[in-house]
């Protein structure tokens, strides 16, 4: 990897979006990065010795952060695209998640990661429930830094009943990721944080080993809340609240089935919420919570979450997120027979979602988020000759929301390095990739249809189902309480 640390890079000229309220919006201004770090943001910089890039006509915006990606599962694309949450549950997670190799966890993360990175992603929280052995977390972890993107690696306690048992017990489990975080400390771009179990999937007191790891560490923990309606998985923030467990340090995701008392714990715990709008309207999930989040006091943020049936770009969230929230504050106006006079929710609140909140959520607001002097050189430059060049929007960040693609993010630069260059990824080989990735897809498909032979299994009798018997007797408030 090539040494950049005393380098600098002047972004020159463009329409600056800092997402820093104290620098707000800058047009024809300057983003000055002195190796892996922002110097300086303004207008007119001088820099005699850096690297020139002109941003005339563009749109310069921090870096996005996903806050929840299932990246292992990435050569298994739009597999899902009629599946609903319970058929995604049985399909992704009870079949074919068994059937994965590390090497097959490697790729997915590799290629999973590239494409976050193409699309102006350059954090994102890796929630990695694939975790079959060592081997594979050791995959996902590699894919990740083979790829330049910063990230959370959410280790995943999730048991999946391979073919091939690579932990005896859940507190081996727990001893491997403690070896996860010793092996990475020396390293700053990839964080090693925990996804817990679905609450109910397992019993309370690994529930509660699992995100003691994390706390030890020092660590971001992730939770899938409350995706489910008329279940036990639905629950589980009471018991959580009984328990003290609750803090600022968890990102709840989805969050579709809480109750208003269950949403008041996470306001006052101060948690996190990260939002995946295309997921929750298209499985049956629910209504994104954008509303819940602001009544709460929580910043909203958002995720790709699932390749196996979303796209791998932060926009289309921002598009169905910003719809949905607008739809739903003007529903009760038109009912009246009346119409909304202005729009409460606008593109740069929308855009805050995607950046600052993410990365606060993810622990690392004092390192990206923002085009802030100090922080870590991530940036993005959106525009290509069609759209924002030759013709540039009247509404920059409205043409970045609601007009832009991963083809329009046309430079990239994660902790200062310049990963895509004039829109195209440096020093990635894709066709190899993708060689790679489709023969992954059809031995893990050719393993998962020896025993599934169409997809998704049925759901009576499935372990999903088992999942949610146990549930039942995994989450009781009462005695979680007196224990």
């Amino acid at each position: 990897m090539e040494t950049h640390m005393g380098t600098r890079t002047l972004i020159k000229g463009g329409h600056v979006v800092t997402m820093d309220p104290a620098l707000g919006v800058i047009a024809g201004g300057d983003v000055l990065l002195h190796g892996d770090t922002i110097e300086a943001v303004g207008r007119d910089l001088a820099a005699p010795d850096a690297t020139v890039v002109d941003a005339t006509d563009r749109v310069v915006i921090p870096g996005l952060v996903d806050t929840h990606r299932h990246t292992w599962q990435t050569q298994m694309r739009a597999i899902c695209a009629d599946m609903s949450i319970s058929g995604y549950m049985n399909t992704l997670r009870m079949a074919i998640s068994p059937n994965y190799t590390a090497d097959d966890v490697y790729v997915g993360n590799l290629v999973g990661a590239l494409e976050a990175v193409d699309a102006g992603i350059t954090t994102l929280l890796d929630f990695s429930h694939c975790n079959n052995s060592p081997g594979h977390a050791d995959g996902a972890i590699g894919g990740l830094l083979d790829s330049g993107i910063r990230a959370v690696f959410a280790y995943g306690f999730f048991d999946s009943a391979p073919p091939e048992v690579g932990y005896a017990d859940h507190a081996q489990r727990v001893k491997d990721y403690h070896r996860l975080v010793r092996e990475h400390s020396n390293q700053s771009l990839v964080r090693i944080g925990v996804s817990v179990n679905e609450l109910g999937f397992v019993p309370f007191e690994q529930t509660r080993a699992e995100i003691g790891a994390a706390r030890d560490e020092g660590e971001i923990i992730a939770f899938h809340t409350a995706c489910f309606f008329g279940t036990p998985l639905s629950n589980g923030i009471k018991d959580l609240h009984a328990a003290g467990l609750l803090g600022p340090d968890q990102v709840h995701i989805h969050c579709v089935a809480l109750d208003e008392q269950e949403w008041a714990h996470l306001g006052e715990a101060g948690c996190k919420v990260s939002i995946a709008a295309e997921t929750e309207m298209n499985m049956g999930m629910g209504w994104p919570a954008m509303a819940e989040c602001r009544r709460h006091g929580i910043k909203p943020t958002l995720s790709c979450d699932i390749i196996s049936l979303n796209s791998g770009s932060l926009v289309p969230q921002m598009r169905l997120a910003i719809a949905a929230d607008r739809f739903a504050q003007n529903d009760p106006i038109n009912r009246a027979g009346q119409m909304p006079e202005s729009l409460q929710t606008s593109v740069h609140d929308v855009l805050a979602w995607a950046t600052i909140n993410g990365a606060e959520a993810c622990g690392l607001g004092e390192i990206t988020g923002s085009l802030t002097p100090g922080k870590k050189g991530d940036v993005v430059i959106v525009g290509n000759p069609l759209t924002f060049t030759g013709q540039p929007s009247v509404d920059p960040v409205g043409g970045v929301v609601f007009q832009s693609t991963p083809q329009d993010v046309r430079d990239v630069w994660i902790d200062g390095r310049h990963v895509k260059k004039d829109g195209v990824l440096v020093g990635v080989d894709l066709p190899a990739l993708f060689a790679r990735s489709k023969a992954s897809t059809e031995e893990v498909l050719r393993k998962v249809h020896r025993d599934f032979p169409v997809l998704p299994p049925t759901v009576e009798g499935s372990r999903f189902s088992e999942r949610e018997k146990a549930a039942q007797d995994n989450i009781n408030t009462d005695t979680i309480k007196a224990g």
